[in-house]
């Protein structure tokens, strides 16, 4: 078997988002980048050279790769008792892996587009996910927030963003009580 488990995962993700633009393209299955990311068995010993944490935030975005232009690998680094503000993915699909601690998803409803009026976002569902399982999200799914419901000790996930549409054009972050939302441009 491999000597870097951790390299092998994101060589397979790299060959086969290669011919394709992302998970849009008809040919590739988001299920397969799953499968992809399940058939890892999470180590520290692999991985912790990315999981860089800034204990001032409530996460930490650590790239991983920039899978051939088409994809961004980020190892986020979820320090305790933190999360997400509620988010879209800019029309991108966003497969998740637990890689050490569990992770609170709250999956939300997304307003209809153009709705003004003022209400709380309705929860659609929440999740907690542990050590080596794996999610996936995108915009007809609906928002979500992830947090680590641990007081004490920090949790890692890994998420493959396909197109990169967050990083190079922005995105938009809600209020869970209004359901209104800001725009995030990018931050390089």
């Amino acid at each position: 078997m491999s000597d870097d488990p951790f390299g092998h995962l994101v060589r397979d993700i790299r060959q086969y988002l290669g011919p394709s633009s992302g998970i849009d393209s008809a040919h590739v299955d988001p299920n397969h980048i799953k499968a992809l990311m399940a058939k890892y068995t999470s180590n520290p010993k692999h991985w912790e050279r990315y999981a860089r944490a800034d204990k001032t935030r409530g996460y930490t975005r650590n790239i991983v790769d920039n899978v051939n232009g088409k994809a961004n690998l980020i190892l986020i680094v979820w320090n305790p008792a933190k999360g997400s503000l509620i988010h879209d993915h800019a029309d991108a699909h966003c497969v998740m892996k637990i890689l050490k601690g569990n992770l609170t998803e709250t999956v939300y409803h997304k307003p209809e587009s153009g709705d003004t009026s003022v209400h709380p976002l309705e929860v659609k569902q929440e999740t907690v996910y542990h050590p080596d399982e794996v999610t996936y999200i995108s915009d007809q799914i609906g928002l979500h927030r992830v947090s680590n419901p641990d007081p004490v000790e920090p949790a890692m996930s890994l998420h493959l963003y396909t197109p990169p549409n967050a990083a190079e054009f922005g995105f938009h972050v809600y209020d869970e009580r209004t359901s209104k939302s800001s725009f995030v441009p990018p931050q390089y």
